[in-house]
């Protein structure tokens, strides 16, 4: 396959993901948050009709749907970009990964971000966060396994050159040799390295994959 077969394949497959993304979002968007909005919107029509004759019972708990409805907002605003990207690319990784911490008991994460980070553009910030949130959907289990599941994210600057460092221990050989060898990781790879102009690296040791990506 000529290199340029290789990049055309795993654009490919990065605008497939990209446009499988948004349209989970967008049908998230019509079953939760515009239900949501139409129930909101319809108590109010009903609090008019009743000629705003709030009880005390009932104001708390037209309360808590628009303060869910406003944390639902502010999950959907995160998960399609953090607020943080322009800013801070070691807090915009914390934002990413906070889902995956708390819906995955059987994952342990320890995450070894800097103090200080360098100033990122926020196209490329944004483009390693999808690197990262892919790769943690193509090589985790999406089911809970009999033992846990170590990942170690480390984030640092050697020189000028960026490292974004991700181990995953994984409890058997077989495990370890299906999520290494899948082949979405080779579009993942090409993907980075020509977006961006990064550089990566994998191998495996004892039952740890280790990879490496660099820009």
């Amino acid at each position: 396959m000529t290199s340029n077969q290789r990049i055309q394949q795993a654009l490919q497959w990065w605008f497939y993901r990209e446009f499988l993304k948004l349209f989970l979002e967008s049908e998230k968007i019509r079953d939760d948050l515009l239900q949501e909005s139409f129930t909101i919107r319809r108590d109010l029509d009903l609090l008019i009709i009743d000629n705003l004759n709030l009880s005390v019972t009932r104001i708390p708990a037209h309360i808590r749907k628009i303060d869910n409805f406003h944390h639902s907002l502010v999950q959907l605003s995160d998960r399609l970009c953090p607020i943080s990207i322009q800013d801070s690319l070691p807090l915009s990784i914390e934002c990413l990964l906070e889902p995956w911490i708390n819906s995955n008991p059987y994952l342990d994460f320890q995450i070894n971000m800097p103090v200080y980070w360098r100033i990122e553009e926020p196209e490329r910030s944004w483009i390693i966060l999808r690197v990262l949130e892919e790769l943690l959907k193509i090589t985790l289990p999406e089911t809970e396994s009999l033992l846990p599941i170590y990942i170690q994210i480390t984030l640092k600057q050697i020189g000028s050159i960026g490292l974004l460092t991700v181990k995953i221990s994984y409890p058997d050989i077989s495990t370890l040799i299906f999520y290494s060898h899948l082949p979405e990781l080779e579009y993942l790879y090409d993907s980075f390295k020509f977006l961006i102009s990064g550089k990566c690296s994998y191998f495996n040791k004892n039952l740890m994959s280790i990879w490496h990506f660099y820009w």
